[in-house]
């Protein structure tokens, strides 16, 4: 039996820093014995086939993989399909009438409790908004993540100090689910 994951790596490829060739990330995953590798976009997602049901297991043997090969450190969470499809499912914001730089969604590794959050006050970034969701964050940002108030608190490292945490627009986020139901 195998499980088809999605790999989310954080940070890589991004102003020059921490490169990582889509095709060296899809021969490292191969290598370490899993099938039907296909990356998505240049921004560290990779969608996989794999005999461990551990996915914590598979991201840390990622982790340990890419900082062998390439030289540094990368955060890697990893999650299945019937995972990120609850994802898009629990969405808390009406994404169907939404553009997909207006939704995004921080996957973390493992879950967080609320009151990591207490001293981001919501209404001091209205219209922006924040849910907290099952090892998710979801952020709407009606003006795109780059001009995002909200979107600076809750980037602190901080703040999800001990989880590693990754963020994802809700076109990629919806993408991932199409790929890992193939």
């Amino acid at each position: 039996m195998t499980t088809t994951y999605a790999a989310l790596l954080r940070g890589i490829n991004v102003s020059g820093h921490k490169r990582v060739p889509m095709a060296d990330l899809r021969a490292l995953i191969e290598g370490l014995g899993h099938g039907d590798v296909v990356t998505y976009l240049q921004s560290g997602n990779a969608v996989f086939t794999s005999a461990s049901d551990d996915e914590d297991a598979v991201a840390r043997e990622l982790e340990q993989a890419i900082e062998e090969r390439f030289g540094f450190a990368v955060g890697c969470v990893v999650r299945d399909g019937a995972y990120l499809r609850t994802v898009v499912d629990a969405c808390p914001f009406p994404a169907d009438t939404l553009e997909g730089r207006q939704l995004h969604v921080t996957f973390f590794s493992a879950p967080v409790d609320p009151e990591r959050l207490a001293s981001v006050d919501p209404a001091g970034y209205l219209p922006e908004e924040y849910r907290l969701g099952d090892r998710a964050l979801y952020l709407y940002a009606p003006d795109g993540l780059g001009r995002s108030k909200l979107a600076v608190p809750l980037g602190r490292p901080a703040l999800f100090k001990g989880v590693t945490a990754t963020s994802r627009n809700w076109n990629t986020v919806v993408k991932l689910v199409e790929l890992t139901h193939d």
